[in-house]
């Protein structure tokens, strides 16, 4: 396994680092004696830059702006809301590279993910610009000739929105789209460890002429705001992709408020490669895959079952690939993968990879720290792991890859959907039979076979059991944002 020196990031590197602020109301807010939190450098364990975090009054103000613009935005053309959203798109790809190198300072992953984050996912802003513009409602025929019935779909109102670190302007965006496009507005707190990325959002759509108050970004401490934010009378909507423990207790005091939720919770997610796959190709497309992000992506492969037949061959190939994985400052080119982004995730991952030893697991690849500075994990490739241990009963959102055989499509199957996530899944087979066993067995809200298809602006991306309740993206996007109205009028 290749690893990089991890130098100290210069005071010139950091020199372009985002002002970070908080948005409310359409000011760039900070300073005036409020709290603030470093913001540090995963790979040097260095802060970077101050962020400020929201006192009360501040919420206050950006829950009423909210209100106010909300009463007009409501009313607003989708004309202009695609029109704006656009314009935030082709800035966000004239930009991409400036707000990748930051996520890169903040969060750690390399510099070709991060911008590449930004690039593919500024597509949100264009798929949202279109779908706005086909909110349909319905007319239905009545029973009586002098009786007209209609159904509209109106904007839902103030929305609240929570995103996570390892995906800082993927997550942000799609929240934010959906509640612009819809003619919500909305109050999103961002990772408060990754916040770069929000506020050049922000700042963009500023730029791009979103009236004040549609839009309002906050920061603090994450058990705090939620909480305000979410018994806010204000509030409506509640979106949070995050983990489950915290997912589940969001939506039970959304729940406790009678607010609709949008929850993208954690996953688990099996590969099943079967013995007549391509198994060379499979080894290669999943060791990319897995290690993407440090292995820090809820959709993340992270239980490996492989076909006896197969077993030997793809976890030779698996290994192989893994160890030719470069591991450093995501700042460097050759970089593949860059470290945890906190220091807190290392002996974490330790844990998983202890707790499986410990049970019999044999430690193929990986399994320590590296180095002393920053927060660098080593590509993991375990073999002969019980199914009862951590790393397979439970999420490890880091660079681990349990591998074990199955004999057949029915115990594979029943292994798979023993858990109670179901986000997404992956398959690698050329039959068919037992590609349609798959995609109508697995208990997940997406399933890929033979490819890594899904995230895309205009494909439904979301999960069932534990790991969700509705989904973002594809048509099925503005349907959390939007309230159904039925009126019926006699003449």
């Amino acid at each position: 396994m290749n690893t990089a020196t991890k130098p100290e990031q210069t005071a010139v590197e950091h020199a372009t680092y985002e002002d970070l602020c908080l948005y409310i109301d359409g000011e760039f807010i900070k300073g005036g004696g409020r709290k603030e939190q470093d913001v540090l450098n995963p790979a040097t364990g260095q802060p970077i830059a101050k962020l400020p975090h929201a006192t009360r009054e501040d919420l206050d103000r950006a829950l009423a702006a909210a209100a106010r613009a909300f009463e007009t935005w409501k009313k607003s053309s989708p004309l202009e809301r695609a029109k704006i959203l656009r314009k935030v798109g082709e800035m966000s790809r004239e930009r991409a590279k400036d707000i990748g190198r930051n996520i890169t300072l903040d969060m750690g992953k390399p510099i070709a993910e991060a911008i590449g984050e930004v690039m593919a996912n500024s597509e949100h802003c264009d798929w949202h610009a279109e779908e706005c513009r086909r909110i349909y409602g319905r007319v239905i025929p009545p029973r009586l000739p002098n009786v007209r019935q209609m159904v509209l779909r109106e904007p839902i109102g103030v929305c609240a929105a929570f995103t996570p670190w390892n995906f800082p302007y993927n997550q942000a965006i799609r929240k934010i789209c959906a509640a612009v496009g819809a003619g919500c507005t909305i109050v999103i707190k961002g990772p408060e460890d990754s916040p770069s990325a929000v506020v050049a959002i922000a700042r963009m759509f500023h730029e791009a002429g979103l009236p004040p108050g549609v839009l309002n970004v906050v920061w603090g401490v994450p058990a705090e705001v939620s909480d305000y934010l979410i018994k806010s009378p204000i509030v409506r909507k509640v979106s949070f992709t995050g983990s489950v423990p915290v997912g589940k207790q969001l939506a039970a005091l959304a729940a406790a408020h009678m607010k609709r939720v949008t929850m993208e919770l954690g996953g688990h997610s099996p590969v099943v490669v079967f013995d007549d796959a391509d198994i060379d190709r499979a080894a290669d497309m999943l060791v990319a895959f897995k290690f993407r992000n440090a292995g820090q992506v809820c959709v993340s492969p992270t239980r490996f079952y492989i076909q006896e037949k197969a077993y030997d061959r793809f976890v030779a190939r698996f290994i192989e690939k893994t160890n030719g994985i470069k591991v450093g400052s995501g700042l460097e080119e050759d970089t593949r993968m860059g470290p945890l982004a906190h220091y807190r995730r290392v002996p974490a991952i330790q844990s998983f990879i202890d707790d499986a030893k410990k049970r019999g697991a044999k430690i193929e690849i990986g399994g320590t720290q590296l180095g002393e500075v920053g927060n660098f994990f080593a590509p993991t490739v375990l073999t002969n792991v019980p199914e009862d241990s951590l790393v397979m009963t439970s999420e490890p959102f880091g660079p681990v890859a349990p591998c074990v055989p199955f004999k057949d499509i029915d115990e594979v199957l029943r292994r798979a959907n023993s858990l109670p996530y179901g986000l997404s899944s992956y398959v690698f087979t050329t039959n068919t039979k037992n590609a349609l066993a798959m995609q109508n067995g697995i208990e997940a809200g997406m399933v890929n076979i033979n490819h890594f298809g899904q995230a895309l602006a205009e494909t439904p991306f979301g999960g069932i059991k534990d790991s969700g309740i509705g989904s973002e993206g594809g048509t099925e996007t503005f349907d959390g944002y939007l309230t159904t109205k039925f009126v019926t009028q006699m003449d």
